[in-house]
Formats: C-alpha cells, structure tokens, sequence
C-alpha cells in the first residue's frame, strides 16, 4: 500500500482519484518523450563502469594515464548507452544514484532516466513485470538485452509543486496496478484517510481469504 499511494497536502479530498500505473515520487534525472509502448531496464548498480575490481588498488604513474583512464570510463558509457538503444531501451530504473556522465549519454540516445528507487519500489517493479535486474558489465556488449520491461506510458507527473514520475508496465500477472492520489489539507489528515483506506483494504482481503476457503 505504501508504494501504490501518495499522499498530496493542500488539496480538498475531492481532488482525490485513482490513476492506472505506479507513482514514483520523484523526478526523472533525464526524460526523453517517447510516444507508444517502450521498453525498460532495471539496474541496481552505477554504469559509470569502474576502473578495478572491489578491494583492488589502482595506481595511476602520470597525467597521461589518468586522463586515458577517464577517456576509457567515458568511451564505455556511451557505448553502453548505444547498446540500450539499439535494444530499444527508452527506460532506466535505478535504485542507485547515477553519475553525471550517465546522464549525459542517456540524454544523448534518448534515453529517460529515474534513479534512487528503494528497494521497495524495485521489488514492485519486479513483482508487476516479471524482470530482474540487469547486469551491463562483463555482459558481451553485442549480447541481446532480453531482461525488459513492457511500458505502455511513461511521463511526468506534477502533484502541486511535486515532480514525480508516472509509468504503466504490462503486467505478466493478474494483479494491474493502480496508485491512489490521496488529498487533503494537511499532513495530518491524509495519514488519517491512509490509514483508514489501508485498514479497509486489509479486512477486505481477509474477507475474501475466508470466502475463497
């Protein structure tokens, strides 16, 4: 419930309503429209690849090296990031914070970007779509990406003066998702309506729990 609710303050309840998809209350790090259904990534890591292993200490003798090794991080980036596109990769999810210059080449490939999902949202995600996080280095780079979501719509969404990020997944399961816009006018009341709508929905499912059995 937590996930498929956000809770709006200085708004009559009224405005309240029920929206098809999932609500991520935060803003996209890089959007780039994209009309139709698109296809999307899951990662859990940064794909500003790193220089060594974890635990291995790289030394770097000049000035000459250390700028061959940015050129080096920079030239895999994008071509990660053409890797996505030529696999019609429009979406990354990230629960990780990415680095500027993953964002720059996602811009550049036209690829929308939303980072910092917890770990929550991700199992969500997983949940609704069947897919598990990817892996993008050791992978062969001409390797097909299979492990995609089904987006029918991803778009910003703007909850009074909050940007928050507004998707639709073809779901592989019966359950469709739908994420409640809960108003009110202030904090307070919206934990109230949360609450008693949370409460509902549980006695609900252990009504028809009983039902089934």
């Amino acid at each position: 419930f937590a996930e498929l609710h956000a809770a709006v303050p200085g708004l009559p309840l009224a405005s309240s309503r029920v929206l098809p998809g999932i609500v991520l209350r935060r803003d996209f790090a890089a959007y780039c429209p994209a009309d139709g259904e698109l296809r999307a990534l899951l990662v859990t890591e940064p794909l500003r690849p790193a220089l060594t292993a974890p635990g291995v200490e790289f030394v770097v003798d000049s000035e000459g090296q250390y700028q061959a090794s940015l050129r080096w991080i920079t030239e895999r980036t994008e071509a990660l990031m053409k890797h996505l596109q030529s696999n019609n990769v429009k979406l990354l999810l990230s629960s990780s914070k990415q680095e500027e210059v993953v964002i720059y080449y996602a811009k550049l490939y036209g690829v929308s970007v939303v980072e910092c999902l917890s770990s929550e949202e991700m199992a969500l995600i997983t949940e609704i779509t069947g897919v598990s996080p990817y892996t993008p280095f050791g992978d062969n780079m001409d390797k097909e990406i299979t492990e995609t979501a089904v987006v029918t719509f991803c778009q910003p969404l703007l909850l009074v003066s909050r940007r928050c990020v507004h998707i639709g997944f073809t779901s592989v399961c019966a359950f469709q998702p739908h994420c409640l816009i809960l108003c009110g006018s202030v904090d307070g009341v919206n934990e109230q309506h949360a609450a008693a709508l949370q409460e509902a929905f549980i006695m609900l499912q252990q009504l028809f729990k009983t039902v089934d059995q």
